[in-house]
């Protein structure tokens, strides 16, 4: 599998995904994470393989701890790939405002009414 696509396959899950956002405020211990799920620490320690065989973490060994750490250059190929397409985006929806604009028709200033009050009783 290439790189791209282990990326975007250990994104796909919400748990990843939830982890991969508490290690953006920092470092934690495997039972850190583990916490907020509801899900034995065997379960958590299988999502964290892939996040790390995806190149998104790194765990390594403090003591007696694992801890775990976001690796942001994990994200890069992800990102780079994602700003190809929100470019294109950009320019279609530019292309789409200056179309619009320039077939939207003219509209004349509204005149008020002779004789219409502004509604507030005197």
């Amino acid at each position: 599998m290439d790189q791209l696509t282990q990326t975007f396959s250990a994104l796909a899950d919400p748990t990843r995904r939830a982890i991969l956002a508490r290690l953006a405020n920092g470092g934690a211990t495997v039972g850190e994470l583990a916490e907020p799920f509801d899900m034995s620490l065997p379960a958590v320690s299988r999502h964290l393989r892939v996040l790390t065989d995806a190149g998104l973490i790194e765990r390594h060994t403090e003591a007696q701890w694992r801890r775990c750490e976001l690796r942001g250059e994990g994200l890069r190929a992800a990102a780079d790939w994602i700003e190809v397409y929100r470019q294109f985006w950009e320019t279609q929806f530019d292309k789409l405002d200056a179309f619009l604009k320039h077939t939207a028709p003219a509209t004349a200033p509204k005149k008020p009414r002779k004789g219409k009050t502004d509604g507030r009783r005197r």
